[in-house]
């Protein structure tokens, strides 16, 4: 029997070489005819742990590595463009720093006090 090939998001990166998988699948209901919006998810093993949350990934069904993982890693599709916001503000909060630090220095190898301007 053929093994099963899938493409779906990873959600989780918890855990060392395993990643969590989220495959969308929109179906209708069977008796009011609505579309639903369902979800499977895949606990998938990744060897060299190249994937990241939001990635979009190829997987493949494998043989059972543990209780809960089913799946193995083919390839990373598409990296994540998601932007980590707390990771962007301790960065630009280090360049406020080294930049106040640096005028504190330049100020004081003038002979000026850090607050005072050039001309009175």
């Amino acid at each position: 029997m053929p093994r099963r090939v899938e493409k779906g998001t990873v959600t989780s990166a918890a855990s060392k070489k395993t990643r969590r998988v989220e495959i969308p699948r929109v179906v209708r209901h069977p008796k009011y005819g609505r579309i639903l919006h369902r979800r499977t998810v895949c606990h998938v093993h990744d060897e060299d742990e190249t994937s990241a949350p939001g990635d979009i990934v190829e997987i493949i069904e494998c043989r059972p590595r543990s209780r809960l993982k089913r799946w193995e890693l083919v390839r990373v599709v598409a990296k994540s463009t998601a932007v980590d916001l707390a990771q962007l503000r301790s960065g630009a909060r280090a360049t406020q720093l080294r930049e106040s630090a640096a005028k504190a220095e330049e100020a004081s190898a003038t002979g000026r006090e850090a607050g005072e301007g050039g001309a009175t």
